[in-house]
């Protein structure tokens, strides 16, 4: 282990380099403000002597740098670069180091290789804690960690000031077309120069329009509004009322407006392994160590599919031996050719880690597949009236008391499926929720008008175990509720697109709109964390009508 002064983002930090340990990460995560840092590959501490002070406590046979030995080497170094010598820094090349993994000059010094394409600079470079913070000083500077190398906007003065800056060190200057760099295909769409085009594809809505200052300002006022680098368009949650917005503003700008809605894009198939030769079955340890964790039966049915998907993929090659490059190329392979979604790329990843960490007791990885961001994405809800209309158009009472209960409630579908007859508490009011999401017990409430439907379904249906059973005393399929709901929505005028989660978003909604506690629905929904409840706080709009705009307490002339 060994520790050197550095100055870090203009600051005065204690670097320390060791080979990963975890109990060592554990020891020096006791020092205040102990960092990790992406950028430089080490951990770094505050240049303080309480925190050099506890370095040497906790690790007493650390090799520590001081000034005079960092000076002394940056001098040898250079009269080392004067005769035409590697400097002490450089790794030296060696015969099993990969053709063209870096570019190197004659001299053996790793080479700076600056590429220009039309929207982007891409600078790859020896590390240099100098040249590092220059490049920082450019404006949306990002370092891409999956190939390696800094990039930069290709503005009107940025190239000009990195020649500026590198010019003497004879870069390496190639001009690349854009399309080289270009890893995202977002489907195309053509507007008119007085035309706002809107782009639904059930998930977010894509808002295409010519450029106009005053137009953005007013599209950032919408919540969760959001430019697209890559397919340069403005994204919004897919909702009626963000809908309506825009056509509002495009009226007020003189727009005609177009709206689309896209047609989803098909998956491909999952390839049937089942009765393919040499067909691997999931090992049998993968799944005890599944059922040793108390694991649900769906994620324990996921992963296993998953991880028999992927070990099918490599039919030819043992379980052990597979190596993390040939993970990564799966990954590819499902992104690129199968086109999946982002939950089941993450889904993926982790039945893969699964096996690896929690089964066979390896080292946590993180492979270099970027994993998808999770879209922020709110919920549809119906307002009361609308519960109102599909309540009411629902004329089974078996089906009508699932669809009060689930409302009234909060319940996910699969936690009304699982109740029993005893969870039913009429003395208190309350719903029993046992072993729901997370594995977790929970009370929620049991309204009278709740309570009254029930008793006249139990005693015509007269249910012996499950509250609403299925066919032959089973318990009720989910399938069911939602096409029966699908039929009372489609008796009604209402064009939202409803789930039965859409049920447990209303209630959520409507109680928060009441005044309720955010804590209290936190409790009745199951939340483990309270910020997955306070996205109800951006959907409701109670209260908006009370808030006046500073603007019109000014005296304004």
């Amino acid at each position: 282990m060994k520790a050197s002064k550095i100055t870090h983002r203009s600051v005065a930090r204690i670097r320390v380099d060791f080979p990963y340990n975890q109990e060592m990460v554990s020891l020096l995560r006791q020092i205040a403000d102990a960092r990790w840092s992406k950028t430089l590959g080490a951990w770094h501490i505050p240049y303080t002597k309480e925190a050099f002070g506890q370095l040497k406590t906790l690790f007493p046979d650390i090799e520590y740098e001081s000034d005079e030995q960092i000076n002394k080497k940056q001098l040898q170094d250079t009269a080392r670069l004067e005769k035409n010598e590697a400097p002490r820094f450089i790794k030296k090349p060696t015969q099993t180091e990969p053709i063209g993994a870096r570019s190197k000059d004659v001299s053996g010094v790793y080479s700076i290789n600056i590429e220009i394409t039309e929207k982007h600079i891409f600078i790859k470079l020896p590390k240099n804690e100098a040249d590092i913070q220059f490049i920082r000083s450019f404006k949306y500077a990002q370092w891409d960690m999956q190939h390696f190398h800094w990039t930069v906007p290709n503005y009107r003065d940025n190239i000009v000031k990195i020649k500026a800056y590198f010019g003497n060190r004879n870069p390496l200057f190639t001009e690349l077309h854009t399309a080289v760099f270009k890893q995202n295909t977002e489907q195309q769409h053509t507007f008119g120069k007085y035309e706002m085009l809107v782009v639904n594809n059930f998930r977010t809505l894509k808002v295409y329009f010519s450029y106009s200052v005053s137009l953005i300002r007013d599209i950032k006022n919408i919540r969760y509004a959001g430019w697209n680098s890559t397919g340069n368009f403005w994204t919004i949650p897919a909702m009626n009322k963000y809908i309506g917005e825009l056509r509002l503003l495009a009226k007020r700008y003189s727009l005609e407006f177009i709206y689309k809605e896209e047609q989803k894009t098909k998956v491909k198939p999952r390839t049937s392994w089942q009765g393919m030769e040499n067909f691997r079955e999931c090992p049998h340890e993968y799944i005890a160590k599944l059922k040793e964790l108390r694991y649900s039966k769906n994620t324990l049915d996921t992963y296993k599919h998953m991880f028999e998907e992927f070990i099918n993929y490599y039919r030819e090659t043992e379980i052990d031996d597979i190596t993390d490059e040939m993970i990564v190329d799966f990954l590819r392979y499902l992104v690129n050719e199968r086109n999946i979604s982002g939950s089941y790329q993450n889904q993926s990843i982790n039945s893969i880690k699964f096996y690896y960490e929690r089964v066979m007791g390896g080292q946590r990885k993180i492979y270099t597949i970027d994993r998808p961001r999770k879209e922020k994405i709110l919920p549809e809800v119906l307002s009361e009236e609308e519960v109102v209309k599909i309540l009411n158009a629902t004329e089974n009472l078996k089906h009508k008391a699932i669809l009060m209960t689930i409302y009234s409630a909060g319940l996910r579908v699969s936690e009304l499926t699982n109740l029993r007859i005893k969870d039913i508490d009429s003395n208190r009011m309350q719903i029993r929720v046992e072993q729901a999401k997370g594995k977790k017990d929970r009370y929620t409430l049991l309204g009278d008008k709740t309570l009254e439907i029930l008793r006249k379904y139990v005693a015509e249906y007269k249910p012996k175990e499950w509250l609403f059973e299925g066919v032959n005393g089973e318990r009720y399929s989910t399938s069911s509720i939602q096409a029966n709901l699908k039929i009372a929505v489609e008796k009604t005028d209402i064009k939202k697109r409803i789930t039965v989660h859409t049920l447990r978003h209303s209630f959520a909604t409507h109680l928060l709109e009441a005044g309720t506690d955010i804590r209290y629905i936190q409790s009745l929904l199951g939340h483990s964390s309270g910020k997955t409840t306070e996205i109800y706080t951006h959907i409701t709009t109670k209260g908006f009508e009370q808030i006046k705009s500073p603007l019109d307490k000014l005296k304004i002339k």
